[in-house]
């Protein structure tokens, strides 16, 4: 069953409105990430891990790579090489 709304005739302030059915909304929420708040020792865990991983970014030590897999190959190369 197709239902035609004219552009006009819905207004939620300036932004555009997007209209799915409910199924479709409800695949949508399924699939989005969820978000997690960290307290505590492993809030500051985590800060301190990417605090360390954004200076040896900044130093160029880090690599480039479209996998985990891949980085950890080219981590293994360079790790071998400085024996």
């Amino acid at each position: 069953m197709v239902k035609v709304i004219e552009k006009n005739s819905i207004k939620i302030g300036k932004e555009p409105v997007v209209i799915l059915p409910l199924r479709e909304y409800e695949k949508l929420c399924k699939r989005t990430v969820p978000t997690y708040y960290l307290k505590g020792k492993e809030a500051e865990e985590l800060d301190k891990l990417v605090e360390e991983g954004l200076k040896e970014f900044r130093r160029g030590k880090t690599v480039k790579a479209s996998s985990i897999g891949e980085a950890l190959k080219i981590y293994e190369k360079k790790k071998t090489k400085k024996r």
